[in-house]
Parts: C-alpha cells; structure tokens; sequence
C-alpha cells in the first residue's frame, strides 16, 4: 500500500508484517476499553491474517490497526474483529480510512459485505460503521449474538453481530 492520499499525510497505512505483532499488543493496551489478545494471537494476526489487516503509522509509531479476516463460509464478508486507534491518531477520520482500505484491498476483490461485532454501549464503533455503510451505499443489520450470561459467563456485556451489504458504492471514493 502507499501512503495515505488524505490530506493528514503523516499517516501511512500499510498491510501489518509479523513485526508489528508485540507492537499492536502494545497499541490495544494503550485503547481501552479494547480487549487484550496474548501477543500470540496479535502475531498470527500480523502473519496469517495480514492481507485482511491494516497497520497505520505516524513517526515511526503504530498508530492505529484493524484485524479482520474471511470467514471460510462467508467468502463474500469481511469480520472485523478489532479497531484501534491511540488518541495521537483519533479526529482525523483514521478508523473509517483504515476499513476502506480493508475492503478495498486485493484480498477483498470479491467481498459484498463487513460484518464486526459490537456492545451496545459503544457509540463510537456503532457510528464509525454505519458511517462506513452509508459511503458504500449498504444496509446495516444487527442482532444480539453473543450473550452477557450464555456466552461469556456474565463477565462481559453481550455482543451485537452488526453487518453491512451489500456494497452499492466503491469502496474508495
């Protein structure tokens, strides 16, 4: 990927490599209320899901990542299992640029639709996509899917499987 064509040109995106591993489990440390993965998982999602992912920089500093990956029975969807966005790069319209680039990616050539899962407190992911639906002309649907007490044994608050599509739109534009 090239540099970022905004006009915040100190933000580069770029596909994560298995480097960028123990520095994106620094990163979500650093974006609570974000759940922490061990630095394993945040390394296969650097190395084997990295064609789906999106690493930002500014000043040398990771700055902001999106993991995502194909489902096997859902070719036409991108999961987005995580946003992160440190507050250096917060107000700039990075997270939403960071998904364009996703599902605008050559990994991506055949996906119709993003799925990702969110509580229901958390406006600022609810409004990031749904503002990414509307630039792709895409319905939103949502409903609960993993529950507080069925699926998390009360230890964390319930997650609603939101999912955008299909895309009507170009994704870049």
């Amino acid at each position: 990927m090239t540099p970022d064509d905004s006009n915040t040109t100190a933000i580069t995106l770029r596909l994560p490599t298995k480097d960028d591993g123990y520095r994106l489990n620094r990163l979500v440390d650093q974006c609570p209320p974000l759940d922490p993965n061990s630095i394993y998982c945040n390394l296969l999602q650097c190395s084997h899901f990295a064609d789906t992912g999106i690493a930002a920089e500014m000043d040398g500093d990771l700055v902001g990542f999106i993991s995502g990956y194909i489902p096997p029975q859902q070719p036409d969807t991108i999961f987005i299992w995580q946003v992160a966005v440190h507050e250096k790069g917060r107000g700039q319209g990075l997270a939403k640029r960071m998904l364009k680039a996703i599902a605008g990616g050559e990994a991506c050539r055949d996906v119709t639709h993003m799925e990702t899962t969110i509580t229901a407190d958390n406006e600022a992911s609810w409004a990031l996509f749904r503002s990414f639906a509307r630039d792709v002309g895409a319905e939103v649907t949502d409903h609960e899917h993993f529950e507080k007490e069925a699926h998390f044994g009360g230890h964390h608050d319930s997650e609603y499987l939101l999912r955008i599509g299909p895309f009507t739109k170009p994704v870049h534009g």
